[in-house]
């Protein structure tokens, strides 16, 4: 992502090295995405469906959470809006007090993307009518990556780096020195090495922020599976005795992972439960992943920018991960510096603390907020003290039924209140706008949006009939066989 965006933006003026190692490869897991993907991506002129055909992917309009308030419970977390704000007041206000009357339906009948990802249904509309994001092959996507940076420019060197080189004085990164001897010399250079951290944490020294009191998974095994049904349009997270499970859809293949804690399971108990609950013939076997949440002291240090599992890693509960990579990229591109400088250096960092905070508020969340006290892990969960941020977000929707967002911040007011009316808050009263209105006009309102959305929702064809003539990907080769 930094190759094909620095490239494609800078290549004119710049000497961009890409590095990377075959061997290592990447993670292989990051396969769900968010909305602000498509805004990277129109960046960079790319178009949709060569990506969505390249990386077999398929449409996201949300996150089913099941069984995360009770075991059985499920709520949608969608992309989209809910209802009509009216001047003072959200439109979750009206619905409350419509709630009161006995005139208001499920508040999942009053958004678009909600209602459709339900009936597993979706197309394009004009004037960006409908929100939406990805599932993807993670590594398909980073080969059509080093496609479009190679095409703008970038050189990409295969190796493993074995030392960095800093200057005695100053400190700055020289120059990477490669398996095979060679040196790669650089006046900035951006840490894309995991959670290794080679340049960021191991050369240049900057320190990690534990989050694990907070979040306290810290590994994960995947897998990959053949599909036994359509793609539905969102991904399954399904909570578990000591995590979640994660179900991404893709045209050809399911990606399938299991996130946990190993302080209340172990290693075999959770590959036991993974490998009883997949679904299909499995096409790669589970290959773990540890992971430690949590942040660098400073995303970038003297003339290095660490992106990714180098800077920070939250968990891939609302599927964030690939998002911070895309907003550090776009903050290094706004700040890029014809001379580094320390104010620019702590506008940089000021950045990606307060958006890296924010996620981490909104992920802690879903798991402050159950009701599940059946093992141990949620009875940790139930008694953990939150981040003060976070409490006052809970408190102020409880008691107010009002949300409040901040420029920048990645989740507005509609992600936050679909979470914590999903994970059982119900608001103590509604806001006195909502009383303005008679309750015929209330009725009137209330029952105009709920079959707006209905009759919208039946218009659109089914998810993979749209996708089988949009951006049809070839079918991959099962192991051993040749590709069709």
């Amino acid at each position: 992502m930094a190759a094909a965006a620095v490239s494609k933006l800078l290549g004119k003026v710049l000497d961009i090295t890409l590095v990377e190692s075959e061997e290592i490869g990447t993670v292989g897991v990051g396969e769900a995405t968010i909305p602000t993907l498509l805004s990277f991506h129109q960046m960079l002129d790319i178009n949709e469906q060569e990506f969505m055909a390249a990386v077999q992917g398929t449409i996201k309009l949300g996150i089913s959470f099941e069984n995360w308030l009770d075991i059985g419970h499920r709520y949608i977390h969608s992309f989209g809006t809910s209802g009509k704000d009216q001047k003072t007041a959200g439109f979750q206000h009206f619905w409350l007090r419509g709630r009161k009357e006995g005139i208001a339906s499920g508040y999942e009948d009053y958004c678009f993307e909600l209602k459709a990802a339900l009936v597993d249904r979706f197309a394009h509309l004009p004037r960006g009518g409908i929100n939406y994001a990805y599932h993807m092959d993670a590594s398909l996507y980073a080969r059509f990556l080093r496609t479009f940076s190679e095409q703008h420019g970038a050189r990409r060197v295969e190796g493993k780096i074995v030392d960095v080189l800093t200057d005695a004085q100053s400190g700055c990164i020289n120059a990477l020195k490669m398996e095979d001897g060679a040196l790669i010399e650089g006046d900035f250079f951006i840490d894309c090495t995991g959670f290794r951290a080679l340049l960021i944490g191991k050369a240049l020294g900057v320190g990690f922020e534990d989050w694990s009191h907070w979040l306290v998974n810290d590994s994960a095994l995947a897998a990959q599976t053949t599909a036994v049904r359509d793609a539905v349009p969102y991904t399954r997270a399904i909570a578990w005795t000591a995590g979640w499970q994660w179900r991404i859809p893709l045209q050809h293949r399911v990606g399938n992972g299991i996130v946990y804690s190993s302080r209340y399971t172990t290693d075999d108990e959770a590959r036991e439960h993974f490998l009883a609950t997949i679904e299909g013939e499995i096409i790669k076997q589970p290959w773990p992943v540890r992971f430690r949440p949590g942040r660098r002291e400073r995303c970038w240090e003297k003339n290095c920018v660490a992106l990714g599992l180098a800077g920070s890693f939250i968990e891939p509960l609302e599927s964030t991960t690939i998002h911070l990579i895309q907003r550090g990229i776009t903050h290094l591109l706004q700040n890029f510096p014809q001379v580094i400088t320390r104010s620019g250096i702590e506008q940089y960092n000021a950045q990606l603390d307060a958006e890296l905070q924010h996620v981490r508020d909104f992920v802690v969340l879903h798991y402050a907020l159950s009701n599940r006290r059946d093992t141990p892990y949620w009875e940790y969960m139930a008694n953990m003290p939150l981040p003060a941020s976070l409490q006052h977000r809970i408190d102020l929707f409880r008691d107010t039924g009002n949300v409040f967002h901040v420029p920048g911040e990645l989740f507005a007011e509609n992600s936050w209140i679909q979470v914590m009316m999903g994970q059982g808050v119900t608001p103590h009263r509604h806001h006195p706008t909502a009383d303005a209105m008679s309750k015929a006009e209330l009725e009137r309102f209330l029952g105009d949006i709920r079959t707006h959305t209905l009759r919208n929702v039946e218009g659109l064809p089914a998810h993979m009939d749209y996708l089988r003539q949009y951006c049809p990907a070839p079918v991959p080769p099962m192991p051993g066989q040749p590709p069709r």
